[in-house]
């Protein structure tokens, strides 16, 4: 499990990253101003069984071997001018957003469609009424 705390405008943002057998799972929190390192360490603790994780990405887990701060930051460079930019979290959340988006997209087209059947039959009720004396 990994956290990476990063300002994206205007909120400072954690990301949580987790490495299972399918693959990698991201979450997200917001912790609006810059949080201290107390105030991080409180989320975690009350927060992160609440945490709703992306599905699963294909991808390998990170190696966490000491490198070189150089060649850590050239190899960064050359993988964002090959793959664009996005990191594996990012591409997980984006995920979560769509599969979201897509639910509430179905919840609410079955909605609209119950709320059209809704008024049909009681207009055809209605229209009974009209030619019940008769």
């Amino acid at each position: 499990m990994e956290l990476t705390v990063v300002f994206d405008e205007p909120f400072w943002v954690g990301v949580f990253e987790r490495y299972s057998a399918e693959g990698m799972e991201a979450a997200r929190v917001v912790f609006g101003a810059e949080p201290k390192d107390e105030a991080v360490y409180q989320t975690v603790l009350a927060r992160f069984a609440q945490l709703a994780f992306s599905p699963a990405i294909a991808a390998d887990k990170p190696d966490t071997l000491a490198r070189n701060p150089k060649r850590a930051q050239r190899e960064v460079a050359k993988r964002l001018a090959r793959a664009g930019v996005g990191t594996k979290a990012q591409q997980a959340l984006q995920a979560q957003r769509e599969e979201h988006r897509l639910a509430s997209r179905s919840r609410n087209r079955q909605a609209l469609y119950a709320e059209m059947e809704r008024k049909f039959s009681l207009r055809q009720e209605k229209r009974k009424q009209k030619h019940k004396g008769r």
